[in-house]
């Protein structure tokens, strides 16, 4: 399920920009476009936290819940 959900994420990451940037050449609200922006970032952030591993050489991903 982490997977999918990853995936998703990643995919919304390379999507939001290129709407964002369609959006802002067809003169909508910049505040629209510059929040696409910052949501494409904070997903990418928190794909990075799962997905990069420790300073222990483990990612959050490959953990399995207790």
């Amino acid at each position: 399920m982490q997977d999918i959900a990853l995936s998703l994420a990643m995919l919304m990451v390379l999507a939001l920009p290129v709407g964002a940037l369609v959006l802002w050449r067809r003169g909508g609200p910049g505040k629209q476009v510059a929040l696409m922006l910052v949501l494409a970032v904070v997903m990418a952030a928190n794909v990075a936290i799962w997905v990069l591993p420790t300073s222990g050489g483990s990612a959050p991903v490959g953990q399995r819940p207790d």
